[in-house]
C-alpha cells in the first residue's frame, strides 16, 4: 500500500519514498516554551503524531526517528525571565513540563528526539561559519546575516519571488543589511539576556538557524519529512531550507508538509484578538481524546473552525464508538490488523475524515454481527484502526463513568437496572422518574438497541 502525502514544495500529492527504509526521519517544529500552548499549537502535534504512528506501522517502530525541537532561548522567554527575576531555564522547564503534560493528555506520543536550542549552540555556530565560508552569509556590526541574494532558489518553498516576499512581510530595516530580506543568524545579546561567545562577538543565535543546525546534527541530511503549521512556510521554513542547502550543498528535506490554520468563528486564532483557547485550561473540563478527535475532524491541510459545537460533536462521536465496545465488553478482541479500507484512507494524505468514517462502519458491523468469533474479529479490527489514530485506548466503562467514584457508579448502575425493569413493564412514570433522578446526579443516559449506557455531564 503506497503512502501518498501532499508536498508543499511540489504543490501536489506524491508517493512517499524514504531515503532509507531502515531509518525514516521526520522533523517537526516544536514549542517556544514561554507560556502554555494554545489549541492552534496542538493541531500540528496531533496531526504529525498520526503520521508518526502510521510510519511506525509501515516501516517498524524502531525504524522511524521523529525529532521535535524545543526553542528555549527567545525574546519572549528572555522577557518573561527578566520580569520574574529568574534564569531562562526556570521559565523553559516550567512550560516544557506543562507542554508535555498537555500534549500527552491529547494522546500524542513523545518524539524519538527532542533537541533543545541551548544545547546546540556549537552546531549553530559551525553552520554559520560554513555559510560565511561559502559566501552565503556576512558579518556586520556584531551580527551575522544570511545573504538572500546569494541563493537563486530563495522563495522556492513559498512560491513567491524575493521582492514580493519583502513587500508582504515585516522585515527589520537595518543599515548593516545588504538587502531588506536578509535575516539574522547571530546577533548581540541585550543587557540581561543569555549570551554565548562566538567568532563574531558575544551574542545568541537567530531563530531560523536553530532548526537547520539541529536537523543536521540529530537526523543528518536530507531528512525524509519536514513538518509544521502553514504559518511557518514563510519565513521560517523558507529560511531553514536556504540555510540547510547553502551550508553544505545538496538536498535538505525530501518532503515538506504543513497543516492548515485553526480558526475561531472564522478568524485566525491570535492573542492580539483575544480569541486564544488554552488546552491546559480546557482539559480540566473536556477529555483529551475529545479534543484530539476535534483536531482531526477536518483534513489536516484544511482550515479548522473551533467551536463549542465541534467539541460536543466530537464527544458524541467517541461515545458512539465506545458504546459499541461497551456492548461487547464480554468478548475478547482478536489480534487483528486495521482493515484495508481504513489504511487506504489514512495512506491517502492522512485523510482522517475518511478514516473516522471507516471507524463508524466497523462499529456498526460489530454491533450487527452474529456469532462471537465474528464479533471478536471486528472488535480487534476496530481497536487496531482506532489505535493508529490514537483513539479508544480507555476501558469503555471508565470512559463513560468519567470522574465518578465507586459509590456513584454503583448507584447509577442500580438505577439503570430499575429503569430497565420499569420500561420492560411499560411503567413509564417510574422510568421517567428514575431518569430525572439520574439527571439530578449529573448523569446522561444514552438508550441504544443493546440497552442503556451512561456518562457524567461535563463540568460547566
Amino acid at each position: 500500500m503506497n503512502l501518498r502525502l501532499y508536498d508543499t514544495m511540489a504543490r501536489e500529492k506524491r508517493d512517499f519514498v524514504p531515503r532509507d527504509e531502515r531509518r525514516v526521519t521526520m522533523y517537526v517544529c516544536g514549542p517556544t516554551v514561554y507560556g502554555h500552548a494554545h489549541i492552534g499549537n496542538a493541531r500540528p502535534v496531533v496531526v504529525f503524531d498520526v503520521l508518526f504512528r502510521l510510519l511506525r506501522k509501515l516501516y517498524g517502530e524502531e525504524a522511524v526517528v521523529y525529532a521535535r525541537n524545543v526553542t528555549d532561548v527567545d525574546d519572549k522567554i528572555n522577557a518573561k525571565a527578566q520580569a520574574e527575576g529568574v534564569d531562562i531555564s526556570v521559565v523553559t522547564e516550567r512550560y516544557l513540563a506543562a507542554y508535555h503534560e498537555d500534549m500527552g493528555a491529547l494522546g500524542a506520543l513523545r518524539p524519538t528526539l527532542e533537541p533543545r536550542a541551548t544545547e546546540h549552540i556549537a552546531e549553530m555556530q559551525a553552520q554559520i561559519a560554513a555559510l560565511i565560508e561559502r559566501r552565503h552569509a556576512y558579518a556586520a556590526e556584531g551580527h551575522v546575516l544570511f545573504d538572500t541574494q546569494s541563493h537563486g532558489d530563495y522563495g522556492q518553498l513559498s512560491g513567491r519571488p524575493l521582492d514580493e516576499m519583502v513587500a508582504g512581510a515585516r522585515v527589520e530595516v537595518a543599515p548593516y543589511k545588504r538587502h531588506p530580506a536578509d535575516f539574522v543568524l547571530w546577533k548581540p545579546s541585550k543587557p540581561g539576556e543569555p549570551v554565548w561567545e562566538s567568532p563574531w562577538g558575544p551574542g545568541r543565535p537567530g531563530w531560523h538557524i536553530e532548526c537547520s543546525a539541529m536537523i543536521e546534527a540529530k537526523l543528518g541530511l536530507p531528512i525524509d519529512i519536514h513538518g509544521g503549521g502553514i504559518d511557518l512556510v514563510f519565513p521560517h521554513h523558507e529560511n531553514e531550507l536556504a540555510q540547510g542547502v547553502c551550508a553544505h550543498g545538496g538536498e535538505f528535506a525530501r518532503h515538506w508538509m504543513h497543516n492548515g490554520f485553526l480558526d475561531m468563528a472564522g478568524e485566525k486564532m491570535s492573542k492580539s484578538l483575544g480569541n486564544v483557547i488554552i488546552p491546559h485550561d480546557l482539559l480540566k473540563a473536556v477529555p483529551g481524546e475529545v479534543l484530539r478527535w476535534a483536531l482531526l475532524s477536518a483534513h489536516y491541510r484544511q482550515p479548522l473552525d473551533w467551536t463549542e459545537g465541534l467539541i460536543e460533536q466530537s464527544r458524541a462521536s467517541l461515545d458512539r464508538l465506545y458504546g459499541a465496545l461497551q456492548r461487547v465488553k464480554g468478548i475478547a478482541a482478536d489480534r487483528a490488523e486495521a482493515p484495508a479500507a481504513f489504511l487506504e484512507a489514512l495512506s491517502d494524505d492522512l485523510n482522517t475524515p475518511r478514516a473516522t468514517a471507516e471507524l463508524f462502519a466497523l462499529a456498526k458491523a460489530l454491533e450487527t454481527a452474529h456469532g462471537e468469533a465474528e464479533r471478536a474479529r471486528l472488535k480487534g479490527g476496530l481497536l487496531a484502526a482506532a489505535g493508529l489514530l490514537g483513539f479508544l485506548e480507555k476501558d469503555p466503562d471508565v470512559w463513560f463513568a468519567g470522574a465518578a467514584d465507586d459509590d456513584l457508579r454503583s448507584q447509577v448502575e442500580s438505577l439503570l437496572e430499575q429503569r430497565a425493569e420499569a420500561r420492560k413493564a411499560k411503567d413509564w412514570p417510574t422510568a421517567d422518574r428514575i431518569r430525572q433522578e439520574l439527571d439530578g446526579l449529573g448523569v446522561i443516559v444514552m438508550d441504544g438497541p443493546q440497552g442503556a449506557t451512561w456518562r457524567l455531564k461535563e463540568p460547566a
